[in-house]
């Protein structure tokens, strides 16, 4: 089959990749946090806790603050994150610089854009929607979509799928070690971005390329898929 003729699916991470969600997050982290007594932290830590879905950033949060509660008051206060954070998910989160442009490009090219996220998959496309972004992808897959997340590989073999591809040729695009260990447990090839919530360096986390601007995305892809 000739280049032409695949279908390439392009899957990103959502949280500090496709869109700066950390205000809203972090914004509604504070909340909960004042609610379980605890001191605010500084976004600065609490940033680099983004991007195993909402529960472990609340887990994340009273742990860096030291505090230790009963399993169900936790679980009170990850429901009470989702009512907030629901509600004011797109107030000041915004699609990263040259995002649009690069996604208008590959669908031009004729590459099938997809989300594999580990944010519950109704809150993604609540954001996407809000942003009025949601319609540029085939397949909006959460945490809770396939009944197991990222790194799993099946959270992102299952978003290839769904999307009508194969990770025969397809590229996964995310900020996080979390990302790249999930393409490398598909066997899927990544791009990192460095603009968004790790610990780790980005140049440090293992992906096949890292691009510093989405301007770069489109060239990159092409040259990933012409390796695979």
């Amino acid at each position: 089959m000739s280049t032409a003729a695949r279908l390439s699916v392009i899957a990103f991470d959502l949280d500090g990749t496709l869109v700066d969600t950390a205000p809203d997050l972090l914004n509604t982290l504070d909340i909960i946090l004042r609610e379980a007594g605890a001191p605010v932290l500084p976004h600065e830590e609490t940033r680099k806790m983004i991007g195993a879905g909402a529960r472990a950033l609340v887990q994340r949060g009273l742990d860096a603050a030291g505090l230790v509660l009963p399993e169900e008051r936790v679980e009170q206060l990850y429901l009470r994150f989702l009512d907030h954070y629901a509600d004011h998910i797109a107030d000041e989160s915004r699609p990263f610089p040259g995002l649009l442009a690069a996604l208008d490009r590959l669908a031009g090219e004729g590459h099938v854009l997809a989300v594999c996220t580990n944010k519950l998959e109704w809150l993604s496309r609540r954001l996407l929607e809000r942003l009025e972004m949601a319609d540029r992808f085939a397949v909006i897959a959460g945490s809770d979509t396939f009944g197991v997340h990222k790194p799993d590989a099946g959270h992102l073999i299952g978003t290839i799928e769904a999307a009508g591809g194969d990770r025969g040729w397809a590229v996964m695009v995310g900020d996080s070690l979390t990302d790249v260990t999930t393409a490398k447990n598909a066997r899927v090839p990544s791009i990192v971005v460095p603009f968004g919530y790790t610990e780790t360096p980005a140049a440090e986390l293992g992906g096949d390329v890292l691009i510093e601007h989405f301007d770069l995305l489109p060239d990159t892809v092409a040259r990933l898929l012409v390796r695979v």
